[in-house]
């Protein structure tokens, strides 16, 4: 009897720490390469409303990049976890950056704009020349004002590109006339609009259709030690974007309160790009080849990388 007593309370206790560990809740830091991007508002949807908390996720630290490149090194550092950036971002993983793709999440860019001051008389067509501002080198935006001028025969050199870190730096150089424009997001743009002090002149979803503008980026290291947690990243991430197509009056107040824009822009911001989220995560053929021949076309690498390289399909579609 005390030997059945023992071992009973020994399988008690090993199912209680079995429990524990199952129901342990992790604490990560996500990155967003850009402050001011509505796109990227679903996390801070998914914090507030608890949805990341239904994914085992106790704590989640958002932190703010200038540009693709700097959360790159945000990732490679191990100082965050996971990444919302771009898909020209995934040849940083080609180049040797320690992390992957393991989720698409925007596809073309409607969010993408070219603004200029709110008094100037351009327009794309007289951009040639012109020097645009970027957040970092390898890009979205950078991929973008050099894919433009590829499409209206420039040559990839033909808009000029000035690196000069996130939408208030580039805002500040424009206003001291060291460039001419900027790659903003378009919500950034039509506040400034709203300001009187730029306007969009043009919005990239004209440029390239089958595209991947978001992807989620992870850690090689989580991928091969967490995938679990990889896994309830992506699916807290997509449980939130059904949330986020389904709830728009509340999305709109979150997400105002984040980017500090006035709930009418956001609104009509949300009906602008809310079509351009996925709903799985799965990357898209036509749109991974169309990135992958950019990174020759453009110099960002010297050949087509192979798709291991850059991304995993492990962990979609997402599942809710």
């Amino acid at each position: 009897m005390r030997r059945w007593r023992t071992a009973a309370i020994l399988a008690a206790g090993l199912m209680l720490g079995l429990a524990g560990e199952a129901g342990a809740a992790d604490s990560i830091s996500v990155g967003k390469a850009a402050a001011v991007a509505w796109t990227f508002t679903p996390l801070d949807v998914g914090i507030e409303m608890g949805i990341f908390k239904k994914h085992g996720f106790d704590e989640i630290k958002v932190v703010n990049f200038a540009g693709d490149a700097r959360l790159q090194q945000g990732l490679g550092s191990k100082s965050i976890e996971f990444g919302l950036g771009s898909g020209p971002a995934m040849a940083f993983a080609a180049k040797g950056n320690p992390v992957r793709a393991v989720a698409a999440f925007g596809n073309e860019p409607r969010n993408l704009s070219v603004a200029v001051p709110y008094d100037s008389t351009l327009t794309v067509a007289d951009l040639k020349g012109k020097i645009l501002g970027v957040t970092t080198a390898g890009s979205l935006t950078e991929w973008l004002a050099k894919r433009l001028a590829i499409s209206r025969g420039w040559g990839p050199d033909g808009i000029r590109v000035a690196t000069v870190g996130g939408a208030q730096s580039s805002l500040a150089a424009v206003k001291t006339k060291q460039i001419d424009g900027m790659v903003t997001a378009y919500e950034f743009a039509t506040m400034l609009q709203d300001r009187k002090e730029m306007k969009p002149i043009y919005v990239f979803s004209d440029l390239v259709k089958e595209f991947h503008t978001h992807v989620i980026f992870a850690r090689t290291d989580l991928i091969a030690e967490k995938a679990d947690m990889v896994q309830r990243f992506v699916n807290g991430w997509f449980d939130t974007i059904a949330y986020v197509k389904q709830n728009k009056a509340k999305v709109v107040e979150i997400s105002s309160r984040v980017l500090k824009t006035s709930p009418a822009i956001i609104g009509h911001v949300y009906d602008i790009e809310i079509g351009m989220l996925s709903d799985t995560g799965v990357f898209d053929r036509k749109a991974v080849e169309v990135l992958k021949e950019s990174y020759v076309g453009m110099g960002l690498l010297d050949t087509v990388p192979a798709d291991d390289a850059i991304f995993t399909t492990r962990f979609v579609p997402a599942k809710r």
